[in-house]
């Protein structure tokens, strides 16, 4: 997998992750180059632009594809809070709320296989490098998922317009917080199987928010719980 940006490429060096790397012919960045012991393939920033689709900001690296962590590793903390993400397709987005939810401590984000955005390398510079911190699991379905932590004591609360104040839920112990697709919300199946509806109220003229700043309200909600 290809990344570039320099926060994200530094993640990798720190961790000596790197691999290939590419470097525009007139990159400065001290910190960086004296980080990297590897050959550095110096090309020209036309050449960056094409290779990456992005701001890149004069730096790319080829590195291992991104690792997901397995579901049972994200549930051996108590009280747990798992943010499940309803098939989003904005990597920008899935970048964002990893970043939020890595800052705020939560335990995890569970993302389904099939018909949603990966971590990729947009997601990865979108979330700084954060992803790279916090577990994140791939899993076949969520409604089977949901229906699975739900026997392990996991109560589950699903995000729309139309439900309870979201600061009258309880997100103490173990909560799964759902957040729906950027324009169909949560699918039906997936709002079945919540136990709470939960709404940020809204009090102006525009009835939602973008999914990632849903996703830090109500992160932040359930920590500030968590720690009174």
């Amino acid at each position: 997998m290809l990344v570039y940006g320099r926060n994200v490429c530094l993640e990798y060096l720190k961790n000596g992750k790197g691999k290939k790397i590419y470097l525009q012919k007139d990159f400065s960045d001290s910190v960086l180059l004296e980080m990297i012991h590897q050959k550095i393939n110096y090309v020209e920033k036309s050449v960056l632009d094409k290779m990456c689709g992005g701001v890149h900001q004069g730096i790319a690296m080829e590195v291992d594809d991104f690792e997901y962590t397995d579901l049972e590793d994200l549930l051996d903390q108590d009280p747990c809070t798992l943010l499940f993400l309803d098939h989003l397709e904005d990597p920008h987005n899935l970048g964002a709320i990893i970043r939020t939810a890595e800052a705020s401590g939560i335990q995890g984000i569970v993302i389904p296989r099939n018909r949603s955005v990966e971590v990729n390398a947009t997601v990865l510079k979108t979330s700084v490098g954060s992803a790279n911190h916090l577990p994140i699991c791939q899993v076949t379905n969520l409604v089977d998922t949901m229906s699975k932590l739900k026997k392990q004591g996991f109560w589950v609360v699903g995000t729309d317009m139309n439900g309870e104040d979201f600061k009258k839920i309880d997100y103490r112990g173990k909560t799964i917080i759902v957040i729906g697709n950027e324009g169909k919300g949560m699918s039906e199946l997936v709002r079945k199987n919540c136990d709470f509806i939960a709404s940020i109220p809204m009090y102006g003229t525009v009835n939602s928010l973008n999914a990632s700043v849903a996703a830090a309200l109500f992160i932040y909600e359930a920590v500030r719980q968590i720690r009174e």
